[in-house]
């Protein structure tokens, strides 16, 4: 059975994604690798979440990993961060062909308990089941139309929007969406823009 983690979890891509969402249910985020240097947007939206649900920091144990770590906590409040580690062992996942410049098993190649440890370590906050992290419907991309937000001269509204609710002005209707999503419920938040 999967646990329930209250904080956003950043990795580094989609297989370390994909790995960690086998065996937790929480929000998982990709820095894209090194991207994440460049990406004010998405650097923006870490401080938001991090914010509203603190952040966990998984990235492998390599050299690579550390970097991408670093960053993060130069860009984070050290309130709002943890950082999980994973052991150095070495190998190779299954998916390459040779193994990494370091010779290492990333997050994508640990075990499901290796995974949980890791994250039982740093102090992730684990929900139990009786827990309610947020009820309600998730908002669509219909409520978006109906309010003006996404197609045809939704542009200067969804900035304004952005802006006010302080997310990065430049974000792209989908991810606009992930963030509403992440951040309220739907019933939160068109409560919110009847008020505005």
């Amino acid at each position: 059975m999967k646990r329930r983690v209250r904080e956003v979890i950043v990795v580094e891509g989609r297989y370390d994604k994909n790995t960690l969402s086998q065996v937790v249910e929480a929000t998982i985020l990709e820095t894209g690798g090194f991207g994440i240097f460049k990406d004010r947007e998405k650097a923006a939206l870490l401080r938001r979440l991090g914010a509203e649900r603190g952040i966990i920091v998984f990235t492998d144990s390599d050299g690579a990993g550390f970097v991408i770590r670093n960053h993060l906590k130069s860009i984070l409040p050290p309130s709002q961060l943890k950082q999980a580690y994973i052991p150095d062992v070495p190998g190779k996942e299954r998916r390459k062909r040779t193994a990494g410049k370091e010779g290492k098993l990333g997050v994508e190649g640990m075990p499901p308990q290796v995974l949980l440890t890791a994250l039982e370590r740093c102090g992730a906050t684990f929900l139990d089941e009786t827990a309610k992290e947020r009820e309600g419907r998730p908002i669509t991309k219909a409520d978006l139309m109906e309010l003006g937000l996404v197609g045809a001269g939704s542009r200067e509204r969804r900035e304004a929007l952005l802006k006010r609710l302080d997310l990065p002005a430049h974000m792209t209707p989908n991810a606009m969406l992930e963030a509403l999503n992440l951040l309220y419920t739907r019933e939160d938040f068109l409560g919110k823009e009847e008020k505005t």
